[in-house]
């Protein structure tokens, strides 16, 4: 993997895809299905896992389609790859969900940007947090580790689907949306007083899955071929 300008354009375009599915999901569930939360999460859920799995499919070949900080940063310490990778995908990262955050409001018709009042604080959910992220990286890396990358789009589609429900937290498990999401005042929405807990949940989730990763694939291999 490179960090060339197209791979650098890839994860900022795959970011602002995932923002902008999280968030304008979230708002037209808000809309359709009012006073019925469940429902509203579920549809919230629903079109984020579709979105996700095909965001994967579209920039897997462009960038990795990583879309996330803490999966850049344990593909770097897994895979050894340069540092230099973090030092151009994370503000790529960044930048596209604070876009698609800005993308999904104008769509809506609400205001371009508007910081969230949604005040997601308290232990519980930063252990969702942790929970949810680790998951997400074991899922990743254990696919990546023993040659399946092919199905990490449905996988990781089907896991953040799920997570939506088996976590308090609604598995946010990205620090990158975690920042974007805060520039929404709606459904999918989070205060920035709660930014940072989550933020420190997700990084100490992603060392459990990074060393679950590492102890229950120790030996990387390589993805098959094709002619």
């Amino acid at each position: 993997m490179t960090t060339t300008l197209r791979a650098v354009a890839g994860e900022f375009l795959g970011s602002a895809g995932l923002a902008a599915v999280v968030i304008g999901s979230g708002i037209a569930a808000q809309s359709l299905s009012p006073g019925d939360v469940g429902l509203q999460l579920f549809e919230n859920a629903f079109a984020t896992a579709l979105g996700l799995a095909v965001l994967i499919v579209v920039f897997a070949a462009v960038s990795g389609a990583h879309f996330n900080p803490v999966v850049t940063l344990v593909d770097i310490v897994l895979h050894r790859r340069p540092w230099s990778v973090a030092a151009t995908y994370l503000p790529a990262q960044i930048f596209g969900c604070i876009g698609g955050a800005i993308l999904a409001n104008v769509m809506f018709a609400e205001p371009a940007m508007e910081i969230s009042s949604t005040d997601r604080s308290g232990w519980n959910l930063w252990v969702a947090e942790a929970v949810a992220t680790a998951g997400l990286i074991l899922t990743i890396f254990a696919l990546v580790r023993t040659g399946r990358s092919h199905l990490a789009a449905p996988a990781v589609g089907a896991y953040i689907g799920a997570a939506y429900f088996f976590t308090s937290s609604t598995s946010f498990a990205n620090p990158a949306i975690t920042i974007g999401r805060m520039f929404s005042d709606t459904f999918a929405g989070i205060a920035p007083s709660s930014v940072l807990p989550f933020i420190a949940a997700q990084l100490v989730g992603a060392t459990v899955g990074w060393l679950l990763a590492k102890s229950l694939f120790p030996i990387a291999v390589p993805a098959p071929t094709t002619v």
